[in-house]
């Protein structure tokens, strides 16, 4: 008798269909799947690094005000300026070989706030 059911909830209804059974919302309003990134400061960082990349260094971009989707749509763009490729991850991109020189007049563009920081 001490054993209980794991809280669970709704898994399908037939009005909204599948349910989401983190926030109990219906799938296509689920939430769970979009972090809230802290919003910053407004200034897009634009740094290298070559740690934990066998000296390979990538160009990071920080502080893009924009939602994952269309931040991935947006790094793509980026990739392909600068011939190479790269990544979204956490909500900074990740653009292989130094790339600052090329990056930071084309986010300059977009009407952001620049600066250069690290190496």
């Amino acid at each position: 008798m001490g054993m209980r059911k794991r809280e669970g909830g709704l898994v399908f209804s037939t009005e909204q269909g599948r349910m989401c059974p983190e926030c109990r919302n219906p799938v296509s309003d689920c939430t769970c799947g979009q972090a809230s990134r802290p919003s910053g400061d407004g200034v897009v960082r634009v740094s290298r690094e070559t740690k934990g990349r066998k000296g390979k260094g990538v160009t990071l971009i920080t502080g893009v005000p924009l939602d994952d989707k269309e931040l991935k749509a947006y790094a793509k763009v980026l990739k392909a300026k600068c011939g190479t490729g790269g990544t979204v991850k956490d909500g900074v991109v990740e653009i292989q070989g130094d790339q600052r020189d090329i990056l930071v007049p084309l986010l300059q563009q977009k009407g952001w706030t620049v600066k250069r920081s690290g190496g």
